[in-house]
């Protein structure tokens, strides 16, 4: 399986449903009055963490997500259907970036646990809630809000209780796949492992912890040379790491400084986390020779476990090590910074801007207004007047006056065209 973890995608709400202009028109029921229904509200769209996933992969094949849009209201009171949300299932892990503001608004670190990146519009209201004593006839209604459309990057950090360090060729995929389930591929040349391997090892209590054999490093990675930081990343977030070192190379210390070096660089926090250190390959090592690199290591301080990954020789002891440490070492904090997300509930699209086309010819442009406009009848006269009301509300007869408008010239606003006819309320 290709693992992907990095990926960016586009996503879109739906748009509410427009309200309408009903009337009632039953028998015998003189002046019914308004009937009209609501329109339904748009889907939201949600990212929720799901533990049955390993990877982003999926998004590369699909990288555009849409919510259905509500339906619009209907005749005798009738509301539209709302649509129904759309659920994206990330990896437990998932680190979400808005694209336009570089922020990361969520950070997916349980099973299920869900974020809203971008809401539904809401539907529009039918002329039903517009009815007042002095207005029993309203002739209007509301069209229904936008959705939201976003650019996000979703970036995953394994969230492993154990990391496997080493260099390539260590025998960390033998390890892996003699203490667990999982299957990696293993072949004898450098760089076997370009994917992490995710295995759930078995504790004598019955339960597990998970243990990550991540892609091998080199010197440089720190400053992203081979896989640099796409290995480091998944690291940050492990318990403690067990140091696989080969114990047939010339110079196993020093492949294992070079490593440690590596986290230091990239992360004083990385290299401060516990390790436990392994010599593998020991059916292939002279007792002299074993001894001598168990003696170096003791040097440093370091508890030292001698194995073969191949043989199985030392595993069960070393596992014995290994669910102790998991049972006391709790997994720590990474320095995530999670912004407010304002952006997946902005559906107002209040912003206009107005255009002069000619000597005698307006262009008004906007989210809102354009929708209002698509709602109003320009042969109801009560619909005109609200329109123009709500012009001016927002301020927009204000720059039409600003830009010189005089009377009689037209005022283009989508479907409608409209005369200019001053009146002191717009200045």
């Amino acid at each position: 399986m290709q693992f992907i973890d990095k990926a960016k995608i586009k996503i879109s709400s739906g748009k509410g449903g427009n309200g309408v202009v009903a009337w009632r028109r039953e028998k015998f029921v003189d002046k019914g009055g308004p009937a009209g229904g609501d329109g339904g509200n748009g889907g939201s769209v949600y990212l929720i963490a799901d533990e049955g996933l390993s990877t982003l992969l999926d998004f590369t094949y699909r990288s555009i997500f849409k919510a259905n849009n509500g339906e619009n209201g209907f005749k005798k009171s009738m509301h539209g259907k709302s649509a129904k949300d759309l659920y994206l299932k990330v990896p437990v892990g998932t680190i979400v970036k808005d694209l336009k503001t570089g922020n990361v608004i969520a950070d997916l670190t349980h099973h299920e646990q869900k974020v809203l990146v971008a809401k539904g519009g809401r539907g529009g209201r039918g002329n039903t809630h517009f009815c007042t004593p002095q207005n029993r006839a309203p002739q209007y209604c509301e069209p229904g809000e936008p959705g939201i459309e976003r650019d996000l990057q979703l970036e995953l950090k394994l969230l492993a209780d154990v990391g496997l360090l080493g260099m390539p060729n260590a025998g960390k995929s033998t390890f892996i796949s003699r203490v667990s389930a999982a299957k990696p591929k293993i072949a004898d040349y450098p760089f076997t492992t370009i994917i992490p391997n995710l295995g759930v090892v078995r504790k004598s209590t019955g339960d597990g912890y998970v243990i990550a054999d991540i892609p091998g490093l080199i010197e440089g990675a720190s400053e992203g040379v081979g896989l640099g930081h796409d290995f480091l990343r998944h690291v940050e977030r492990c318990r403690f790491l067990l140091h696989i070192v080969d114990g047939t190379e010339e110079n196993p210390i020093n492949n294992f400084n070079i490593i440690n070096k590596e986290l230091e660089k990239y992360s004083e926090k990385l290299a401060k986390l516990h390790q436990v250190v392994a010599i593998n390959k020991i059916d292939s090592i002279e007792p002299e020779r074993l001894e001598k690199l168990k003696k170096q290591f003791k040097d440093l301080g370091i508890e030292v476990f001698c194995i073969s990954a191949v043989t199985g020789e030392n595993l069960d002891m070393l596992k014995h090590e290994l669910e102790k440490d998991v049972d006391s070492i709790e997994k720590p904090t990474v320095d995530v910074i999670v912004e407010e997300d304002l952006e997946a509930t902005n559906n107002d699209d209040g912003w206009w801007e107005v255009h002069k086309l000619n000597k005698n010819t307006y262009l008004v442009d906007g989210g809102r207004i354009l929708r209002i406009s698509q709602v109003t009848d320009p042969r109801s006269t009560e619909q005109v007047i609200r329109f123009q009301n709500i012009m001016i509300g927002m301020g927009i007869m204000a720059e039409l006056k600003h830009l010189g408008v005089q009377n009689g010239d037209t005022i283009i606003v989508g479907k409608l065209e409209l005369e200019y006819w001053d009146d002191e309320v717009y200045k």
